[in-house]
């Protein structure tokens, strides 16, 4: 079955450099990794001390960081090694403060996995949430160095729950701890022979809490705001935008809108822009401007949007009218805001709790998504109630941090 995989590996590899010349997010992928043994040979001497810290995406990255926060305390003499697997978290992360060294992960065949180890020769190893590269764990498991995977979430419908999938099972060896979201996790890997499991939580908990203590002032959202309610929509796809553009457009002015679309492309952008009928201000074309004047403020750039929801009255998450689904909740229910997403949400666990107990509502047409604004703006008090769902369902899950570095690096050691 390695060799099945290896193949496939390889072959994938060859299929995506041909795929690279048409398209620029692969070419991102393709040529990332040329450069990773160059980099980890000039930036990782053989006598350096080292934590390795995997994450598949931007996501994954914010989930793993309140884990590489505290691990670099711990160990400050050790350099923390970064890699990601998608160009949508190592292009916005690649100059992380938080690491060392950060590249992309090269695929997962039996050379690179050796020659990655080689010049990275981590003391530890973190993988976050998911991704179980079956030849660098293997590699791992045979140079005898501790892993973890740490914020876990298996469903029964993964391989290693399958006939079939004792390939997959076999890799998850290489874990020496298994720190879980919740209790199915936990069962699921014990019914095949993994008792080394902790029920931790959700770091992302954690992530989101520590946003809460740092300076999150934009004077010029403050500007654009003014006096009135502020809607800000967080990582907005096209179909979430035609229905916010309906309802935007028949607003009145008594309420100001804030849009962080997912892909800031320019045709994107255009299409959007062309949508609204109201006064739209873009982030990139602000200078001058009175931001008081518009409606409508479009954040063309990254890395704002969670100082942006400190203003927000309303919040809505996109990415729920798409696959795999909505976007990253947590941030505006961290600042006690009630949050609209569309319907598809059922892989994410924190979006089923909150619109369970009523601080989220998922909406699947114009007319719930109208109701849901309108309520939301026009009924302060169930503003307020639902937004303090959100804030004290954050607070109720913290500490997951806590848990995993306690295990992992125990206070009388």
């Amino acid at each position: 079955m390695l060799y099945v995989y290896n193949l496939l590996v390889i072959t994938a590899g060859f299929l995506l450099k041909i795929v690279a010349f048409f398209s620029p997010k692969i070419k991102l992928f393709v040529d990332g990794r040329k450069t990773v043994f160059r980099a980890l040979a000039h930036r990782i001497k053989p006598s350096d001390k080292t934590i390795w810290f995997h994450a598949a995406s931007l996501g994954e990255y914010e989930q793993g960081l309140p884990v590489m926060e505290k691990m670099k305390k711990k160990f400050p003499d050790h350099k923390i090694i970064l890699t990601f697997f998608s160009p949508s978290g190592y292009e916005v992360r690649k100059n992380a403060a938080i690491a060392d060294v950060v590249v992309y992960l090269p695929l997962d065949t039996h050379s690179n996995a050796k020659q990655f180890l080689k010049l990275a020769h981590p003391e530890m190893a973190f993988f976050i949430k998911y991704e179980y590269w079956p030849n660098y764990l293997n590699e791992l498991k045979k140079s005898g160095i501790p892993t973890y995977l740490i914020s876990g979430i298996f469903r029964k419908t993964q391989s290693f729950f399958k006939w079939y999938g004792g390939f997959y099972r076999n890799a998850l060896k290489a874990f020496n701890y298994f720190f879980v979201q919740n209790e199915s996790s936990k069962l699921l890997l014990q019914k095949i022979g993994y008792q080394n499991v902790k029920i931790s939580g959700d770091t992302r908990f954690d992530r989101v809490s520590g946003i809460l203590k740092r300076d999150n002032t934009l004077n010029f959202i403050a500007k654009f705001k003014g006096s009135k309610p502020v809607i800000v929509v967080g990582s907005s796809w096209p179909k979430d935008e035609l229905l916010l553009s309906t309802y935007i457009n028949s607003a009145t002015s008594a309420v100001k809108f804030i849009i962080a679309p997912h892909n800031i492309k320019p045709e994107q952008l255009h299409e959007l822009n062309k949508s609204i009928r109201k006064k739209v201000v873009f982030f990139s074309e602000m200078k001058n401007k009175n931001l008081a004047d518009f409606d409508v403020f479009v954040i063309d750039t990254v890395g704002i949007l969670t100082k942006i929801y400190a203003y927000a009255d309303i919040a809505y998450v996109g990415g729920g009218f798409g696959n795999p689904g909505i976007h990253n909740i947590l941030e505006p229910a961290a600042f006690g805001i009630p949050i609209v997403i569309g319907p598809n949400y059922s892989h994410f666990a924190e979006a089923e709790a909150l619109v369970h107990m009523g601080g989220c509502t998922s909406i699947n047409t114009q007319k719930e998504l109208n109701e849901a604004f309108d309520l939301l703006l026009q009924n302060e008090d169930v503003r307020y109630e639902k937004g303090h769902i959100c804030s004290t369902f954050v607070q109720m899950n913290q500490n997951a941090t806590a848990i995993i570095i306690n295990h992992i690096c125990p206070e009388n050691d």
